[in-house]
């Protein structure tokens, strides 16, 4: 139960830093709601998983898979560069995630 609340609260962060780039550039009530609703909730289920996991691991694969998913969306949404540094390091972030989620 404990991994789909980290799931649950990764999908939330990576909705509420959607919300955040488009309040940036316009700031609507709908961007803003988007934003702070997703961040809200990302928070939520990040508390709720840790009655089942220990708080460093559930904190860090939270980060892990929400930074990539971050990183990926505005590649492929926003046209951010794709240079080769940039994907050796997500893969790098997956692999620490993939191991910590693994070893737990």
């Amino acid at each position: 139960m404990g991994w789909l609340f980290i799931a649950c609260a990764a999908l939330f962060e990576m909705i509420g830093v959607l919300g955040l780039r488009l309040y940036s550039q316009d700031k609507t009530v709908r961007n803003g709601l988007l934003y702070l609703g997703g961040l809200g909730a990302s928070f939520v289920f990040l508390y709720a998983s840790f009655s089942y996991l220990l708080v460093s691991v559930a904190y860090s694969v939270f980060i892990g898979i929400g930074t990539a998913g971050a990183v990926i969306m505005n590649m492929v949404f926003f046209g951010e560069s794709t240079n080769k540094y940039r994907i050796a390091s997500l893969i790098a972030i997956i692999t620490g995630v993939t191991g910590l989620k693994a070893l737990s």
